[in-house]
């Protein structure tokens, strides 16, 4: 966190919650009359959006004004537990014949046009 976010965070914000991952959830103290208060988090450890689970989410786009309760949302039985985003690692999706990839090349499913 920079200096200048921890500056706004303590003079301005109001601590509205946690999620599993330690990230704290603040909004602005004041309210202005028609207009939206600021919505903003304080990650704990590395910045990275995709570390925001999806009830959290929609509260800080303002889709919902509901504070989601401390253990999350009831989740359904056909949900997948949320996963971080892998672009860039190593455990990134690298589809065959990416010059990255493991193993054997594929051959091509065609054969290339050569003229005469």
């Amino acid at each position: 966190m920079t200096i200048g976010t921890w500056l706004f965070t303590k003079l301005r914000g109001e601590l509205v919650g946690m999620d599993a991952e330690g990230n704290r959830y603040f909004q602005d103290k004041r309210v202005i009359a028609g207009r939206r208060r600021k919505r903003w988090v304080v990650y704990d450890g590395v910045a990275e959006a995709s570390r925001v689970p999806p009830d959290w989410h929609g509260w800080l786009h303002h889709t919902s004004n509901a504070i989601p309760p401390a253990g999350g949302l009831p989740r359904q039985a056909w949900q997948k537990d949320h996963e971080a985003n892998r672009t860039g690692t190593s455990h990134a999706y690298r589809p065959p014949g990416h010059t990255l990839s493991v193993g054997d090349k594929p051959k091509p499913h065609y054969e290339a046009w050569r003229p005469g």
